[in-house]
C-alpha cells in the first residue's frame, strides 16, 4: 500500500442529517439495528449502527459503541459482554469487546487481550468471518482482524485505516464507519502529532457531526483534530457540544478541557475537570474502589486551578496525591502524574522553598522519576540562593540525562540546568546560547496537548535568563513566543508583561 493513497483527501461529506431520519425518533418503530434508527443513551449520547444482533442484546451493544467512542474502555468492555451473552451469535459484539484493547490517540493496544475476546466467537479469523451474517458485517469484522493481525502494530495501524477508509467509502451512509476511519486516521500519527494527520482526521469527522450532533466519537474526535492553540478555535463548538452530549462519561467531560486550555481558558478548565473528577470518583466508588488522587483529571485541574490564582485548592490536591504516593504501592502512572503535579505547584507558584520543606516524598531511584523531580529542587535551590546544593542535583540530573529512560522533554530539563550552571558560573552568553538551543529543540517536538510537556518551558527560562542579564528586547520575543506556545498561561503572560516594562525603561526598545 503506497503512502500517497493513504492520504488521499477524505470523500465528500454529509448534508445536513438526511442520513439520520432528520435526526429525529420518527425511525423509533423501526427493528432493532434498522439503517437510520437513532439509538439515544441517556447519558451518553446517540448513534445509528444497523447490525443484525438480537433484539434482546440492543441496548448493550450500544451502550458499549457510545461508551468506546469517549474512551471508557473498561465500561464499554462490560457492556459488550453483556451484549454476546445476550446473543451468542452477535458478531459485531465480539468486535466492539476486541475494539476495547486498542486506545489509537494513546498509541497503546494489547493485541493478546483482543484475540482473546475474538476467540470467544470463533478459532479463526476465517472461522469469525463466515458467521458473520451480512457483507457489511464481514467488512467490519475483517478490518479489527487487520488490526489484531499479522505485523507490528504501526504497519497493523496503517492497514487498518485503509480497512475502514474502504468500508466508510463502501457504505458512505454508514456513520460510524467514518467516525472509525477518523479515528484510525489519528492513530497513524506514530511519530507524534502531526498536524496533516490530525486535519485529516477533522475532515473525515466533521461530516458525521454535521449530521449527527448527537455523536460522541464525532465530537470527541474533532477535538483531538484541533487540540493545540493554533487550531483549538476551530474545536470548541465540539468542545461546547461534548460535555452536554455525554454527561455520564468522565472522559468526555475532561476532554471539553483540551480545547479550553489551548484557548486559555481557565474557567471552562476546571468546571469540566471537577466533573470528569466527580463522575469518575463516583463510578470507583459504586466498584469499591478509592478516588483517583493521582490521575489525569486531578492532574488538569490542579493545572486550572493554579492559572485561576487558587493556590490552596491546588495544593489539596496535591497532598492527597502525595498521601498516595507516600502510602506505598502506587503505579508508575500515579507516580508520574505526583511528578507533574508537583512541578507544576512549585514552578507556577513560585513557592520555592515548598519543594523541600512540604512536597518531598520518595519516587524510586529510576532515571525516568529522578529527573524531573531532582530538577524541579535544583531550579527551587537556584532560585533561593542555595547554589551549591542545586550545582549538586543539576550534576546529579545531567548524569542521568543520558539514560535510556528519560525522554526528549526530560532530557531539555537537563540542559535548563546547565544553563543555570553556566549563569551562576558568570557566563550569561553561554547559558543564553544554550537555552536558545533548548527552546528551538523544544519547538522542533510533536506538540503536545495539554499543560506544558517540558516541566519549566525553556521559552520562559529563556525570558526571565535574558531579563536577569538586563537584555529586555530580548526577553521580550522570547516570552512572546512562550504566550503564543500557551495562551494564558499566567507565569508567560506576567513574564512579557515585566520584559516590556524593562524594555521601554531601557532604550532604543519600541513597542
Amino acid at each position: 500500500m503506497t503512502r500517497t493513497r493513504r492520504h488521499r483527501t477524505p470523500f465528500l461529506p454529509i448534508a445536513g442529517c438526511l442520513l439520520l431520519a432528520a435526526c429525529s425518533d420518527d425511525t423509533a418503530d423501526a427493528p432493532p439495528g434498522a439503517p437510520g434508527t437513532l439509538h439515544r443513551v441517556a447519558g451518553l449520547g446517540a448513534l445509528s449502527f444497523p447490525n443484525s444482533g438480537a433484539a434482546e442484546a440492543q441496548e448493550a451493544f450500544h451502550k458499549g459503541v457510545l461508551l468506546l467512542h469517549s474512551f471508557e474502555y473498561e465500561d464499554a468492555a462490560r457492556e459488550f459482554r453483556a451484549a454476546h451473552r445476550a446473543d451468542p451469535g452477535f458478531v459485531l459484539a465480539y468486535w466492539g469487546e476486541a475494539m476495547t484493547h486498542n486506545h489509537p490517540v494513546w498509541m497503546e493496544q494489547d493485541r493478546e487481550a483482543a484475540i482473546r475476546a475474538l476467540e470467544r466467537l470463533g478459532a479463526s479469523a476465517e472461522e469469525r468471518l463466515a458467521k458473520a451474517p451480512t457483507e457489511r458485517e464481514k467488512a467490519w469484522l475483517g478490518a479489527v482482524e487487520v488490526l489484531y493481525g499479522e505485523g507490528g502494530k504501526e504497519e497493523r495501524d496503517l492497514r487498518y485505516m485503509d480497512a475502514m477508509r474502504a468500508l466508510a467509502e463502501e457504505h458512505p451512509d454508514d456513520l460510524e464507519a467514518r467516525a472509525f476511519h477518523a479515528l484510525s486516521i489519528l492513530g497513524s500519527a506514530h511519530g507524534g502529532r502531526d498536524f496533516a494527520i490530525y486535519m485529516r482526521a477533522a475532515a473525515a469527522v466533521q461530516p458525521v457531526f454535521d449530521a449527527n450532533p448527537e455523536h460522541p466519537g464525532a465530537a470527541h474526535y474533532l477535538i483531538h483534530a484541533f487540540d493545540d492553540p493554533v487550531h483549538a478555535p476551530l474545536g470548541l463548538p465540539a468542545a461546547r457540544a461534548y460535555a452536554r452530549i455525554a454527561p455520564d462519561a468522565p472522559h468526555a467531560q475532561h476532554m471539553t478541557s483540551h480545547i479550553f486550555v489551548a484557548l486559555g481558558m481557565w474557567d471552562e478548565v476546571v468546571r469540566a475537570n471537577e466533573n470528569a473528577r466527580d463522575k469518575q470518583d463516583a463510578g470507583r466508588r459504586a466498584l469499591g474502589r478509592p478516588a483517583n488522587a493521582c490521575g489525569h483529571y486531578a492532574s488538569w485541574l490542579q493545572y486550572g486551578y493554579l492559572m485561576q490564582e487558587r493556590a490552596e485548592d491546588a495544593a489539596a490536591l496535591l497532598d492527597a496525591c502525595q498521601e498516595r504516593i507516600v502510602a506505598g504501592g502506587s503505579t508508575p502512572g500515579e507516580a508520574g502524574y505526583y511528578l507533574t503535579m508537583r512541578a507544576r505547584y512549585v514552578l507556577d507558584t513560585g513557592d520555592w522553598e515548598s519543594a523541600w520543606s512540604r512536597w518531598a516524598a520518595d519516587v524510586g531511584g529510576a532515571a525516568w522519576t529522578a529527573v524531573p523531580y531532582d530538577f524541579v529542587t535544583a531550579l527551587a535551590r537556584f532560585r533561593t540562593g542555595d547554589v551549591a546544593r542545586a550545582r549538586a542535583l543539576a550534576e546529579r540530573v545531567l548524569r542521568m540525562a543520558s539514560s535510556a529512560d528519560v525522554g526528549a522533554q526530560d532530557r531539555l530539563l537537563a540542559e535548563e540546568l546547565r544553563a543555570l550552571l553556566a549563569l551562576h558560573d558568570a557566563r550569561g552568553d553561554e547559558a543564553v546560547a544554550l537555552l536558545r538551543a533548548a527552546a528551538d529543540a523544544e519547538a522542533a517536538l510533536p506538540w503536545e496537548f495539554g499543560p506544558p510537556a517540558v516541566l519549566q518551558p525553556t521559552h520562559e527560562l529563556l525570558g526571565e535568563t535574558l531579563l536577569e542579564l538586563g537584555r529586555a528586547d530580548e526577553a521580550v520575543a522570547a516570552f512572546e513566543t512562550a504566550v503564543a506556545r500557551t495562551p494564558g498561561r499566567s507565569p508567560a503572560e506576567d513574564g512579557l508583561s515585566r520584559a516590556r516594562a524593562a524594555a521601554r525603561s531601557s532604550p532604543p526598545w519600541t513597542p
